[in-house]
């Protein structure tokens, strides 16, 4: 017959669930304290329990509770440990002739009010870290200072009553050696960032870092870009992932967002996308950096030109069918073929509705970083960023086409391939301008005015250039001339220098030049070389330069086909004009209205 199985005392149950609930909690899980029963005579009838120096938690023997209020008591004595309490080298003065294992006395000691305001700041925190149960009701409002603080108040005018612990200390001071044996405090520490990884986990999914986290399907979704398409493979390899949920959170990343000048995207590790989903969304950022898009904004708002630059590139990649765009993207086929620029000037007029709308990164957002984010273990890179991103792009072309990869859309190679040409300057732009649309006078060769220039023969007679001697009518052109007090004097001057330069160029005698404010002033025709003498900036307020184009357009002695040059600094009304047209204005400028015709930025 089998002996009785032996039944638990039901107190030392309760003792025992209730140091499980305490050392469970991640917070003290690795704070290294073990448990032991304490002896009769170390403990007054009101005492609980005691932590000492060196990790040990003994308890009342005989002590009886629920489980909940043991937890309680184990995690206040283990708070002693980790807040530094038993630590001497963060408590008070030991009195002279107080011994650490002689409690009676250092409760008696002036360290009586230092370990009273101990156990006050734990019962404090421990109210609010909802571990177990108090035994005993505590005062609705607790003093807000520390340790110190409390106890300097209470050696000076006495501890409350209401305060005052009801039975010895609950822990000792240790020696200098004890100290050095264990750092609790330390342990602590990373109890509390253990807990709050898991509060995050718990509430959000797992965490992820640059560089404790597993790879991710973002991490497949590049490594497929440089092994298997080429147009973007040579850009992949140097951009970095970083999938950091505090990264995300702090700078309220909804699903990426995109630094050229780091060659950082990133991610928002908590959001749950498919592969295909996941190679759309790198192949998107990765345009965005590679295309410049955060310096090509210029004057433009720069969330409204990301809107433009995502209607884009969204485009691109359906057309090209890299991915699956995820739900909830910009994308509108009837932007199909248009460039970032023209789609600004198309959705700039719906500025309620563009606030609506969500990037990559969020709602109101945009993805296109200005400065990189501050993350752990984000080197910096130094290197030419637009060689970098115009090498990475045009090699992959380059390998896309070589592997017949099939066709890419127009707008997107026409980008990759100016990229590889470097920009004309604004004022060789502009003279180019002028040889479209304001042609020279032909000349030709007559002996009716021979030239003898030719020393070798200067018996010989040469035919001399001349221009017609039929009256024809010479090329000129129109400039409408923003001169409100808004305008740069310094440069509008260089823009009139240029403009008097290739007009001379061009055999232009005169150009019929308007000067708008409030209103139009038609100087008339001006010779070329006149126009810079003859501006005066005003300042009268605001620019209408409207009028001034009607004029010219409805003046009987200017020509149907003579260009029209408009010079303002972008602080003006909308102009629409009907003729062959150009705007100059200042770099870093824009034109509060869609611009049909070429503009240029003076520098």
């Amino acid at each position: 017959m089998a002996a009785p199985k032996k039944r638990q005392d039901p107190w030392r149950e309760a003792v025992e669930r209730g140091w499980r609930l305490a050392s469970a909690h991640p917070m003290f899980h690795h704070l290294g304290a073990c448990l032991r029963t304490g002896e009769r005579a170390e403990f007054g009838p009101r005492d609980w329990a005691l932590a000492t120096p060196d990790g040990r938690v003994r308890h009342h023997p005989t002590r009886r509770a629920e489980p909940e209020e043991w937890a309680w008591v184990f995690a206040h004595c283990m708070l002693h440990l980790g807040f530094g309490h038993a630590d001497p080298r963060s408590a008070v003065p030991r009195d002279i002739g107080a011994n650490a294992g002689d409690r009676w006395n250092t409760w008696r000691s002036p360290q009586h009010d230092y370990r009273a305001a101990c156990c006050l700041t734990v019962d404090r925190f421990l109210r609010t870290l909802k571990v177990g149960r108090c035994p005993a009701p505590l005062p609705e409002e607790l003093p807000r200072e520390d340790e110190r603080a409390l106890a300097d108040r209470w050696r000076m005018f006495g501890l409350p009553a209401e305060l005052a612990p009801a039975g010895s200390p609950d822990f000792w001071i240790g020696e200098e050696e004890e100290a050095k044996r264990e750092d609790f405090p330390r342990l602590f520490a990373a109890g509390i960032a253990r807990a709050a990884t898991a509060g995050l986990e718990a509430a959000g999914g797992p965490r992820g870092t640059v560089r404790d986290q597993a790879p991710g399907p973002w991490d497949a979704a590049l490594a497929w870009f440089v092994s298997s398409y080429p147009l973007l493979g040579a850009l992949a390899s140097g951009m970095k992932i970083v999938a950091d949920v505090d990264v995300a959170r702090a700078w309220h990343i909804s699903i990426a967002a995109v630094n050229a000048e780091a060659a950082e995207i990133y991610v928002n590790p908590l959001v749950s996308l498919k592969a295909e989903e996941w190679r759309f969304v790198l192949a998107h950022e990765m345009l965005h950096a590679a295309l410049r898009h955060g310096e090509r904004a210029g004057g433009r708002d720069p969330y409204i030109w990301n809107v433009a630059a995502d209607y884009v590139i969204n485009g691109w990649l359906m057309e090209m069918g890299v991915g699956d765009m995820p739900e909830g993207l910009l994308f509108d086929q009837a932007l199909a073929g248009s460039s970032a620029e023209g789609v600004y000037d198309r959705i700039a007029v719906d500025l309620r509705r563009l606030r609506k709308l969500a990037t990559l990164r969020g709602r109101g957002l945009g993805d296109v970083l200005d400065r990189p984010l501050p993350h752990s273990g984000g080197p910096g890179r130094y290197l030419d960023l637009d060689e970098y991103y115009r090498r990475a792009l045009c090699t992959g072309l380059a390998y896309h086409r070589a592997a017949g990869r099939g066709f890419l859309p127009a707008g997107l190679e026409e980008e990759i391939r100016a990229l590889d040409q470097p920009p004309l300057p604004w004022d060789a732009a502009l003279a180019r301008w002028f040889e479209e649309h304001v042609p020279s006078v032909d000349r030709r060769r007559s002996y009716a005015r021979a030239s003898r220039r030719q020393a070798a023969t200067p018996g010989i007679p040469r035919p001399g250039w001349i221009r017609p001697e039929e009256l024809v009518r010479r090329a000129t052109f129109g400039v409408v001339l923003d001169t409100s007090g808004s305008m740069d004097t310094r440069l509008l001057g260089k823009a009139l220098g240029a403009i008097a330069a290739y007009a001379m160029a061009r055999d232009v005698p005169r150009a019929r030049v308007v000067f708008c404010d409030a209103v139009p002033y038609d100087a008339g025709y001006v010779p070329v070389e006149e126009i810079a003498r003859r501006v005066r900036v005003r300042g009268r307020g605001g620019t209408m330069l409207q009028p001034g184009v009607d004029l010219l357009e409805r003046a009987d002695d200017f020509p149907r086909e003579g260009p029209i040059l408009v010079i303002t600094d972008g602080w003006c009304d909308a102009v629409r004009v009907r003729r062959e047209h150009a705007f100059l204005i200042p770099e870093g400028a824009h034109l509060p209205f869609r611009a049909h015709g070429p503009v240029f930025r003076m520098s």
